[in-house]
């Protein structure tokens, strides 16, 4: 049998083809007719960035080489969210690579793509500890994704089972009106992928009292955001709010987080601090910081989409919850 980080490798070289071959345009047609929140070149997006950054023979070996692997392989739930294609990924790589068993119950959002990875992994390796997930068995471990309501059924179902949940975040961009032309156009790709529903879409950004943010202007790639894009715009337009237009999305200024996928909120400040200030306040609520100022964690413009194989969700250590409690 292939070793599990292997038959990860295998799969990689497998995904390089992927949205190019007649079988995986295939997929990608039935994956956009489950979700039409979904589009081709957001399915595509999400592969290439799984291939490249989780899959690559170096990156997936020094990253495995620092947990040690289960000497008992315990039965791991696997509750996915299905907000993006394949966001579930990366808690099944972590588990099969902890060495542990995987039990997952995909979106009915994202259906079609996770089914399309687990069958090109037991296509490697008819033996690798992929099973279906059940309400109704017990499971020593739960990896699970959810909102408000979802998290207090899991906390409640999962009562006396060691788990992970994980809620609903935001991701902010910090400028200093002295960006680059090319980390304005990271921005923007930061902000519109996956038409915004991500955790690490940037969703507000903090700008310097009275600087203009010279973002790009285009059309959304989706139907369905284009649509809540010219009801909001409506909306704005007859209660006299202002608005600036990016086509792909409306900035309004505001000190909350948007509540629509049409709206990023825009937060003035006079003195950087202030901004580190509310980051700090407002951690628990964060998943990604983008900017290229000295803040702690952040990420480069344009990098949002692409977490590394160390850049766990909530800033919780996937792999240290599964290898060592």
């Amino acid at each position: 049998m292939s070793s599990i980080i292997e038959i990860f490798i295998a799969l990689g070289e497998r995904l390089r083809v992927f949205g190019r071959s007649e079988e995986s345009r295939a997929v990608i047609a039935s994956a956009v007719e489950c979700n039409p929140w979904f589009t081709e070149r957001d399915i595509v997006s999400a592969v290439e960035a799984i291939r490249t950054d989780m899959l690559d023979k170096g990156k997936l070996e020094a990253w495995a080489s620092k947990y040690p692997t289960a000497q008992t392989p315990q039965r791991v739930a696997i509750i996915m969210a299905g907000n993006i294609p394949l966001v579930g990924f990366f808690d099944l790589l972590c588990v099969l690579c902890s060495g542990h068993k995987a039990y997952i119950k995909p979106s009915s959002k994202d259906r079609v793509m996770m089914q399309y990875i687990v069958d090109a992994l037991r296509d490697i390796e008819s033996n690798i500890a992929i099973y279906d997930y059940s309400s109704e068995e017990h499971y020593d471990m739960v990896i699970a994704t959810g909102g408000e309501d979802a998290n207090r059924y899991f906390e409640n179902h999962f009562a006396n089972t060691k788990r992970l949940l994980r809620g609903s975040r935001h991701s902010v961009a910090v400028l200093d009106g002295k960006e680059s032309r090319a980390e304005l156009e990271g921005l923007f790709e930061d902000i519109t992928a996956y038409s915004g529903l991500g955790c690490r879409s940037v969703s507000m950004i903090f700008a310097p009292m009275g600087h203009d943010i010279a973002l790009s202007k285009a059309e959304a790639h989706n139907t369905k955001l284009r649509r809540n894009i010219a009801s909001m715009r409506a909306l704005y337009t007859l209660q006299g709010r202002e608005f600036c237009n990016y086509g792909a999305f409306l900035a309004i200024e505001g000190k909350v987080f948007a509540t629509s996928l049409a709206n990023v909120v825009v937060q003035r400040y006079s003195d950087i601090a202030e901004v580190k200030a509310w980051l700090t306040e407002h951690s628990e609520q964060i998943q990604c910081v983008v900017s290229h100022l000295d803040i702690e964690g952040c990420v480069p413009f344009g990098e949002a989409q692409h977490p590394q194989l160390n850049d766990y969700a909530d800033g919780v250590d996937t792999m240290e919850f599964l290898v060592r409690g």
